[in-house]
């Protein structure tokens, strides 16, 4: 069985970097087909797809959040991670991590964290 667990600040304040890691178990971040994504949640709003982060190294990101978004991993740890410059208040939302191993597309996850609040607030 799969488990996610994101941690990171809960508070960040504006024009800084948001960074946040997810730690896995019960998957391999190195696996063939194992992709890692992070998907965030505004109050009030739906759910917004931000990157994608594959076995291999390859990333997707949502053109929208591109030049502000990076999506990296550590394989020792067994852990990807999040960075998101010069956030706003606008970046305020619940963050969660997904994922899925073997094949198919990408952008399909079966396997979710809890789920982290971050507040972006002096």
């Amino acid at each position: 069985q799969v488990q996610l667990q994101e941690s990171g600040p809960g508070l960040v304040k504006p024009s800084q970097t948001l960074s946040l890691t997810c730690t896995v178990s019960g998957a391999s971040v190195t696996s063939g087909g194992y992709r890692g994504a992070w998907i965030r949640q505004p109050p009030g709003k739906g759910l917004e797809w931000m990157g994608v982060i594959r076995w291999d190294g390859t990333t997707y990101y949502n053109p929208s959040l591109k030049s502000r978004t990076s999506i990296s991993k550590d394989a020792p740890k067994n852990q990807f991670t999040l960075q998101l410059t010069s956030v706003t208040p606008a970046d305020t939302a619940v963050y969660y991590c997904a994922s899925r191993e073997g094949g198919g597309s990408s952008f399909d996850y079966d396997s979710w964290g809890r789920g982290i609040q971050v507040t972006v607030s002096l």
